[in-house]
């Protein structure tokens, strides 16, 4: 792992120093240097994947307590550890810089043993925090991702929506959903066994995302069906997006023994604001209602209940 250090102090030697300390027990890639805190800040603006911060407290034009101070207010920058230089003992001085948020201390001038000492810990405590973000994000991820089709999930499709109509009800602009329902898949599962169904599961959420712009939300809503949340989208422009998916789900093609199965899926469409829409729950029952009649009226079509207007 490439290991990045910032060291800010207004002497040219005591970086030198440090740099040398460092390098020689190969603990970093690569040293970025700063005269002081502002300049320091700068620096750390243009890097924030920094992995550690040594900084001296006495220094011109931004000390480090005030340097301290800003990078704890940011939330990209907060969780790097510092460890401030200070060529004082005054023991106030080095609790205040604690409490601002440094992560420990080194006296000048400095022992190499407890610089390495201390640096090396900090780092080991960076990375563990590090890989704990990785996997915090991970399970964020998992909790709302199907398994199967690696779309989102109910729930998150939910709060999503729930979230765009807010959005849309104070913005104005318009939301669509499409609600999608596999034709006649509990035959295809009947047919070819449910491994093989889930194929078709995920070939067909594929073709839904295939056919989606980048802050679309794709989900799957449950069994065979699909939604998908469009944002800044009319009632017309959903409709035709419907269409895409419609026409490229009856022309994909399978392999194997599937190769001979053709898919079919209906949509219903629904589109927020509209008269007599007041909530997620009216969007979602209209956008069903299409759909029903899409299944009632011969499948593999795209249907809305509402008006288009230009």
């Amino acid at each position: 792992m490439s290991v990045k250090m910032l060291i800010i102090d207004d002497s040219d030697k005591v970086r030198e120093q440090i740099i040398q300390t460092l390098q020689s027990v190969s603990f970093c890639d690569h040293y970025l240097q700063a005269r002081d805190g502002l300049e320091g800040f700068k620096i750390l603006i243009d890097n924030p994947t920094i992995d550690l911060i040594l900084c001296d407290l006495e220094m011109p034009r931004m000390d480090g307590f005030k340097f301290i101070t800003m990078v704890r207010s940011r939330d990209d920058l907060k969780n790097i550890p510092v460890i401030i230089l200070t060529a004082r003992e005054t023991r106030e001085l080095k609790i205040k810089g604690l409490e601002q948020g440094a992560s420990d201390y080194v006296t000048k001038p400095f022992d190499p043993g407890e610089l390495v000492a201390r640096v090396k810990v900090q780092l080991k405590l960076k990375l563990l925090q590090d890989e704990l973000k990785r996997s915090n994000e991970m399970l964020k991820e998992l909790s709302n991702t199907d398994p199967l089709t690696q779309l989102f999930n109910r729930r998150y499709m939910m709060e999503v929506l729930d979230r765009e109509i807010q959005r849309t009800a104070r913005k104005g602009s318009p939301i669509s959903i499409l609600l999608m329902d596999i034709d006649h898949f509990k035959k295809v599962n009947d047919t070819y066994g449910h491994q093989l169904g889930d194929i078709v599961l995920v070939n067909i959420a594929n073709v839904i995302k295939k056919h989606l712009r980048t802050y679309d939300v794709a989900a799957r809503y449950g069994g065979e069906e699909f939604v998908a949340i469009l944002p800044e989208t009319p009632l017309d422009e959903a409709i035709t997006v419907a269409e895409r998916i419609r026409a490229a789900t009856q022309q994909s093609s399978f392999s194997n023994k599937l190769q001979t199965l053709k898919i079919t899926i209906s949509i219903g469409v629904a589109t927020f604001p509209m008269p007599g829409l007041d909530s997620v729950d009216d969007l979602i029952r209209i956008a069903d209602e299409g759909l029903y009649r899409a299944k009632s009226e011969g499948r593999n079509r795209v249907i809305t209940l509402q008006q288009v207007t230009h």
